[in-house]
C-alpha cells in the first residue's frame, strides 16, 4: 500500500527535517508512527497523503508516486487531523452530507455512525458549539464515511474521555477487519500498543526502530519482579529478575520462609523501550 525510499524533507529550503526514511506498509495492517511532539510524525503523514510534495526520494501510495497523484487519489483516502478541520457554521449532519457529496463512492447513512460515536442527539447542532472531543468524533466519522481503502489518523483519541476513546479504537479495529490499511500517528503508547501491527519510532525526523510492539518489547532486558516481605515488624521491598528468580537466594529464602506479602512482575511497555532506544520521552 505504501513504499517509501530515501525520503528527505525540509521546510522553506532550510535544514532537512525528515532524513533518510525508508519503510513499507502492507495492505490491511495498522502501522503506527510513535514519537514525542515535534519528532516529525505529522509531517510524515502530510507527505504520505500528498499535502506536502516538495520532498526528495521516492514515495508510492496506492501504486501512485505521490508527487504525481491525481484528484481521484483522494477517493481512496480518509484523514483525521489532530486539530479537526470542519465547517463550524454547519451542523454535524450538514458537514457529513457535504463531504459525502464530494466523493464518487456513495456513502452509507451517516446516522448509524453518529449513533456509534454518541453524536446522534447533537447532529443538528452547529459544529462551532462542539467541544474538541465532539469535533474529533465527528472528524473520524467523516474520514470513514466514504469507505476509503487507506486511513491516516493523527492522534484520533486526542481530547476524548476513556469511554469515547474506546469506541473510536473499536471502530479503528473494525476498519482493519474490513481490509483497510491504517496509518496511526500518535505519542500515546497505549493506543499504539493496543492497535498497531507494527510501529516505527520517530525521533528528530528519523526512524530509530521499526517492528511489532511485541518484538520491540521482547528484545529488551528481562522482566523485573518486585516483591514485598516481612522483616521483623516492618514490610520491606525487594527486586529480582524473572528468568533468574529460582536462582535468587534472597527471594527463594523469603519465599520458603513464608515471608512474602506481595509479588508483581513489571513487563516492559513500548514507552520503556522507546526511552531506552532513543533517550527521549514520548510526551
Amino acid at each position: 500500500m505504501i513504499g517509501v525510499r530515501g525520503l528527505y524533507f525540509a521546510y522553506d529550503k532550510g535544514k532537512d527535517f525528515i532524513r533518510d526514511i525508508s519503510f513499507e506498509v502492507r495492505q490491511g495492517e495498522i502501522f503506527g508512527f510513535l514519537g514525542p511532539s515535534g519528532a516529525g510524525k505529522s509531517t510524515l503523514q502530510k507527505i504520505l497523503s500528498g499535502i506536502l510534495r516538495n520532498y526528495r526520494g521516492n514515495i508510492r501510495v496506492l501504486d501512485t508516486e505521490i508527487k504525481h497523484r491525481s484528484e481521484s487519489f483522494y477517493e481512496n483516502i480518509g484523514m483525521v487531523f489532530e486539530f479537526p478541520n470542519l465547517y463550524g457554521k454547519f451542523t454535524a449532519l450538514e458537514n457529513l452530507l457535504f463531504f459525502s457529496s464530494l466523493y464518487e463512492n456513495r456513502a452509507p447513512d451517516p446516522m448509524l455512525l453518529l449513533e456509534r460515536v454518541g453524536l446522534a442527539g447533537d447532529m443538528h447542532k452547529k459544529v462551532n458549539d462542539y467541544s474538541k472531543g465532539m469535533k474529533m468524533r465527528l472528524a473520524f466519522v467523516r474520514a470513514i464515511l466514504h469507505q476509503p481503502s487507506l486511513l491516516f489518523l493523527d492522534e484520533p483519541t486526542s481530547g476524548l474521555d476513556p469511554g469515547y476513546a474506546r469506541i473510536i479504537k473499536e471502530l479503528i479495529l473494525e476498519q482493519k477487519k474490513e481490509g483497510r490499511t491504517i496509518i496511526l500517528t500518535t505519542h500515546n503508547m497505549h493506543d499504539a500498543e493496543e492497535l498497531c501491527d507494527r510501529v516505527a519510532f520517530i525521533v528528530d525526523g528519523q526512524v530509530r526502530a521499526l517492528d511489532t510492539p511485541h518484538a520491540l518489547r521482547a528484545g529488551k532486558r528481562d522482566v523485573e519482579v518486585s516483591y514485598t516481605y516481612r522483616s521483623g515488624e516492618q514490610e520491606e521491598a525487594g527486586l529480582a529478575v524473572l528468568s533468574a528468580l529460582h536462582r535468587d537466594k534472597e527471594f527463594m529464602g523469603r519465599l520458603n520462609a513464608g515471608l512474602l506479602t506481595g509479588i508483581h512482575s513489571k513487563e516492559h511497555s513500548l514507552e520503556d523501550v522507546f526511552i531506552e532506544l532513543t533517550g527521549r520521552c514520548l510526551k
